[in-house]
């Protein structure tokens, strides 16, 4: 396929969406190592950033492609790479640094069947590791959860923004699904702000020497920038919270899905909504800071169903939002298994 020009609106897969985005959002520095199902991703990479001058690397690893990562970052260019699920387990430690130097750089995890090697079927099983930060220390990522091709587009431009703005790694978090679907998209960037890095190495000149690390031993150092992320993660709570609501006013069953499972649950709400009856759907866009607003008008009358590619992951962030103000239920799959809209409408015909 040849690269979309920036004006166009073309057929495009998940994958390419995702790298397209990031080159249009400014990606100056991609490394990353082949795992299905997001080989289409480093794949567009491998001749798109060369061809505008850029640079792409294929790693030996996925530990040195996070480590290249860094380096670049550090440099002040923007950098990505790109997994699935046991080869974003092995990037861990080098998120961890970047958090930890205060280094912002964005991390696409398309998500497969697990535990262990598990397949390339779909899957959400990563939330957890995304959303609690995933390698070492007190740290977080944003998460964004597209549900639809545009949208890949769309959140990766806006993680490259983020993560120069709050200096945090961010992750786009999609499934095999989602990087193999094909749907129309509009490649055009309205705004892609560019964040002044004074913090970057880009040589001394008229100022002070940059140091980028997370390696502190002087007595209360550590601390003081633990404190800062600390500072930083409130902020973002207040301010970057995403979700989409549908139906929930009078809704006395509310299902709560994310990413390419909310399209499943969507279409679920919409015929049962044609029968007469009462459904709702929130769909968080942000899965960290997770959209606790979202679920300010939780009330004992009304019961919240989650339905996830797992076995209850972000189901402990629903019950932690609506903290005993409603019922919740789950309803789950996990290693490839999709919850089904007949599965869905068994459900709630059982807690009607």
């Amino acid at each position: 396929m040849k690269a979309a020009k920036k004006t166009e609106k073309i057929l495009m897969a998940g994958n390419e969406a995702i790298a397209e985005a990031a080159f249009q959002a400014g990606c100056f520095f991609y490394a990353g190592y082949p795992i299905t199902p997001q080989n289409e991703l480093i794949a567009y990479m491998s001749y798109r950033l060369p061809e505008a001058g850029r640079v792409f690397v294929q790693a030996e690893s996925e530990l040195a492609a996070i480590n290249m990562v860094f380096g670049a970052s550090a440099a002040g260019v923007r950098a990505m790479t790109s997994s699935s699920s046991p080869g974003v387990s092995l990037k861990q430690e080098g998120i961890s640094y970047l958090a930890g130097a205060r280094l912002p750089a964005v991390i696409v995890n398309i998500m497969r069947g697990g535990p262990g090697l598990g397949n390339i079927a779909p899957s959400q099983s990563d939330y957890f590791q995304s959303t609690r930060g995933g390698g070492h220390g007190d740290y977080h990522c944003l998460v964004f959860a597209p549900a639809g091709v545009q949208e890949a587009f769309d959140l990766t431009v806006l993680a490259f923004d983020l993560a120069d703005q709050y200096r945090v790694p961010a992750i786009i978090l999609g499934d095999g699904m989602l990087g193999q679907m094909m749907e129309p998209v509009n490649t055009a960037v309205s705004v892609s702000r560019k964040t002044e890095k004074p913090w970057a190495l880009t040589g001394c000149g008229n100022r002070p020497a940059n140091v980028a690390k997370s390696f502190s031993l002087a007595e209360g150092a550590l601390e003081k920038n633990n404190l800062i992320l600390q500072e930083t993660y409130c902020q973002i709570r207040k301010q970057e919270q995403r979700f989409e609501t549908l139906l929930t006013d009078d809704a006395e069953i509310i299902l709560v899905a994310y990413g390419t499972m909310a399209r499943i649950a969507k279409a679920v709400v919409k015929q049962l909504r044609k029968e007469g009856k009462k459904i709702g759907l929130i769909r968080p866009i942000s899965l960290w800071p997770f959209p606790d607003r979202a679920f300010s008008a939780a009330k004992k009358d009304k019961i919240f169903l989650v339905v996830e590619m797992s076995y209850g992951q972000m189901l402990e962030d629903v019950k932690l939002a609506i903290n005993g103000r409603s019922r919740v239920e789950f309803l789950g799959r996990s290693g490839g298994g999709i919850p089904t809209e007949e599965e869905i409408n068994s459900k709630i015909k059982a807690l009607s």
